[in-house]
């Protein structure tokens, strides 16, 4: 997350409760990334990017080499409205969220609009329902509300149910679909 924006405000520290998870064994706490986090985030990344790759080739790629994608992750961690979380266990970083701020303005058809939009959301998934990804939306909301956003939006690529029922459980409702066919 840019420090410029962040001056202490974002939660530091939300842990995973281990009495409502039983499965979790061992605490983690969500923090904040910082710019010298962005090897983390390609590191954890797989997670989430692999499905993605596998189920529709035609948009999805590997990355070339680990440099690739940690210059990607470095470059959006500088930018102003970035938000980043990470998820550590004791041992190893199990998780992370990204976030982009978006401050629309309204015009002759459209309302002024201030919302936060999940672009990534990671979990290892040997650790997968144990609150981690609850935990890192959360920090996600908190922060949105913080810089003044009013809703908490994401997409989700239609293959990938269990994305949609983990959003849905964590509260978001559909609000738009998008349709495509091949030419």
């Amino acid at each position: 997350m840019n420090k410029r924006r962040n001056n202490g405000r974002y939660p530091v520290a939300l842990r995973v409760d281990q009495g409502h998870y039983p499965s979790m064994r061992e605490s983690v706490r969500v923090r904040p990334a910082t710019p010298d986090d962005a090897a983390t985030l390609a590191q954890l990344n797989d997670f989430v990017h692999a499905p993605h790759v596998n189920e529709r080739p035609d948009i999805f790629r590997a990355p070339l080499s680990a440099e690739e994608l940690v210059s990607l992750f470095s470059t959006f961690l500088a930018r102003e409205n970035a938000l980043a979380f990470i998820a550590d266990s004791p041992e190893r970083p199990v998780g992370y969220a990204t976030a982009t701020i978006h401050k629309r303005p309204g015009d002759a058809l459209m309302r002024p609009r201030s919302f936060v939009f999940v672009e990534h959301i990671a979990v290892d998934p040997t650790i997968a329902r144990t609150g981690v990804g609850t935990a890192l939306v959360e920090s996600i909301r908190v922060a949105g509300k913080e810089a003044g956003c009013t809703s908490l939006l994401t997409d989700v690529w239609d293959f990938n149910k269990r994305a949609l029922a983990f959003f849905e459980a964590a509260g978001l409702v559909h609000m738009r679909h998008w349709l495509e066919q091949p030419l």
